[in-house]
């Protein structure tokens, strides 16, 4: 995920709180700039904030959270994963929500079919910076073998300026689009900019477990399909969480888990295009793994690890089942 420092500090966009506040409302009113300078939050994908929220609100989601871990363990012990590589491809129908106020956010077609393009390189061992894989991590590379299509593309003219990474852009009573048949589709919202602790998200996603109805990923217009800031690989990483993806890095220091064996341990997010090896915790980090942080270009594998995590979901009793069916 490619990260877009301030550039000029009279073009800083200064947010509020996220309680509702005079400055919230005034959203729906006060235009931003068209070419403002692009703040990053330190934490540039915002899943596991969003997770933290939601778990506060609502207990019993780290109930059906365990439920997907436990089933996750049996169809990757059991071999369920290996059997259903084994049956070919499974395909994904994406459903875009294209919520614009502006008309450069209201984003072509063509971009929308660029993002499935680079979704479908790195879950097929297609993605152009393979090569550039170090030999001590090519060993573990997968092939994931799921296949993206662009099912349908809803645009939404809206009053928001911005959106708060909440899921109010999932729902139509919020001046959003609700969700389409989460579970035969991948819906994938694309907003303006999100501000969150204290700069902006490229994105977020729903883990497996979540309420359908705000089930998905959500992405910034700017960061959807190739533009100036991007390839691609935010929504790459995002559905890697959908997915059931943790952060490579596990979100914490040494001996944080991220469920998987075969990615080393590391201690936070690579920023940029680290070299090769670098090493924390003892190890070197795999700073090119789509889970990671390190910018658009250098960021290129999945392991077998991940893919059996992955896959579980699509097993029999798993979370996304009905769209391996």
């Amino acid at each position: 995920m490619k990260r877009i420092y301030l550039l000029a500090s009279a073009l800083t966009l200064v947010f509020a709180s996220c309680q509702k506040s005079a400055d919230e409302a005034a959203e729906e009113t006060m235009a931003l700039p068209q070419e403002e300078s692009l703040a990053i939050a330190e934490d540039q994908c915002g899943t596991m904030g969003v997770l933290g929220d939601k778990l506060a609100e609502n207990p019993e989601l780290a109930t059906k959270m365990a439920a997907v871990e436990e089933h996750t363990k049996e169809a990757i012990n059991n071999g369920w994963t290996k059997r259903l590589a084994a049956d070919g491809k499974i395909e994904i129908p994406v459903v875009f929500h294209v919520l614009y106020n502006s008309s450069d956010e209201n984003i072509p077609l063509s971009q929308l079919q660029e993002q499935v393009d680079a979704l479908n390189e790195d879950f097929n061992l297609q993605n152009p910076g393979r090569n550039t894989i170090p030999s001590e991590f090519s060993a573990v590379e997968a092939n994931i073998d799921i296949r993206f299509v662009l099912e349908d593309v809803i645009r939404v003219k809206t009053k928001k300026r911005q959106w708060r990474p909440d899921d109010s852009m999932k729902f139509s009573s919020s001046d959003g689009s609700d969700v389409v048949n989460p579970q035969e589709f991948l819906n994938i919202w694309v907003v303006s900019n999100m501000p969150y602790r204290g700069g902006n998200i490229l994105g977020y996603a729903q883990f497996p477990g979540g309420s359908w109805s705000t089930d998905g990923v959500v992405l910034d217009h700017r960061f959807t399909g190739t533009t100036q800031y991007s390839t691609g690989r935010t929504a790459t990483h995002e559905v890697g969480h959908w997915l059931n993806l943790r952060h490579i890095w596990g979100d914490g220091g040494c001996g944080a888990t991220d469920y998987v064996d075969d990615t080393p341990d590391s201690d936070a997010p690579s920023r940029g295009c680290p070299g090769y090896p670098t090493i924390n915790c003892g190890t070197a980090d795999m700073t090119m793994n789509f889970m990671d942080y390190s910018d658009d270009p250098c960021l290129n594998m999945f392991t077998e690890g991940q893919k059996s995590r992955m896959l579980s979901v699509f097993a029999n009793g798993g979370f996304r089942a009905t769209m391996a069916d």
